[in-house]
């Protein structure tokens, strides 16, 4: 099953509550100073860039996607005249070498066949000094989203378990981000955890968000036959931590990964 990545919107509604918390968090933890240039590689829909604008001053963002529903989506939502998007992919960026004093990137390198190669091309796209930076969930045990998702898919049928991204991403965790930026040249290497938590009104709230087929779990819910669904979506809702009014309140953690392009 290919991971879907095309739908702006749908994507929004799934992912959107989450990114615009752990992308403004770790704007804030990269502390680059006002005034210079930025590259958001794997822009998606804008939650990183809208991100900079909000908390960095920069001079000017550029976002690169492949993904044209998502460029879409950021178009509309980030109108600043210092922001630029291209289509584009990581492996292959469309910007000069050397050229941003901070080339970032969230929640999109463990989706690049060739991590390294991506990683690349960031330090290439960073200015001698700059700031090469990316941020990813901790898949395994930090998104609780997907975690309590995940067990309740493979309760069902053990079939679904190596569709796990906590199984299929072993790069979201903090040794292997440390090395690979490390065995990118870069210098002063950093791995922190990004912490956010999301407040979901009721089970519907949660729930229907899968339902939009944008990432790798609504993506093997639209696989399965409405009973099967039903069937997961009520094993979801019965693992669930749903507060007295219906609520469900639930924590998420990234991996933030920093190093500076030597001079």
């Amino acid at each position: 099953m290919a991971d879907l990545w095309t739908a702006g919107v749908a994507y929004e509604v799934y992912m959107g509550r989450w990114s615009a918390r752990i992308a403004d968090a770790f704007v804030r933890l990269l502390a680059v100073p006002s005034g210079r240039s930025w590259l958001d590689v794997g822009c998606g829909t804008g939650a990183l860039t809208a991100a900079v604008l909000a908390r960095a001053e920069p001079s000017r963002v550029t976002g690169v996607d492949p993904a044209e529903g998502f460029l879409a989506h950021a178009r509309t939502r980030v109108t600043d005249p210092r922001v630029t998007f291209y289509s584009g992919g990581a492996r292959s960026l469309p910007v000069p070498d050397g050229s941003f004093d901070a080339v970032v990137s969230g929640l999109m390198l463990n989706f690049v066949p060739e991590p390294e190669q991506a990683v690349a091309e960031c330090v290439r796209a960073a200015a001698p000094g700059g700031t090469v930076a990316a941020y990813v969930w901790d898949y395994a045990e930090g998104m609780a989203l997907l975690r309590h998702f995940w067990d309740a898919a493979a309760a069902g049928d053990p079939a679904a378990a190596p569709l796990d991204e906590g199984r299929r991403f072993p790069l979201c965790r903090p040794e292997p981000l440390a090395d690979l930026w490390t065995r990118a040249g870069l210098s002063a290497v950093t791995v922190r955890p990004v912490e956010a938590v999301a407040v979901f009104t009721d089970f519907a709230d949660l729930w229907t968000p899968f339902l939009g087929g944008q990432g790798p779990a609504p993506g093997h819910v639209a696989t399965l036959s409405i009973a099967d669904r039903d069937a997961l979506r009520d094993r979801l809702h019965d693992a669930l931590p749903v507060a007295a009014d219906g609520s469900i309140t639930l924590p998420a953690r990234a991996w933030a990964v920093s190093g500076v392009r030597p001079s």
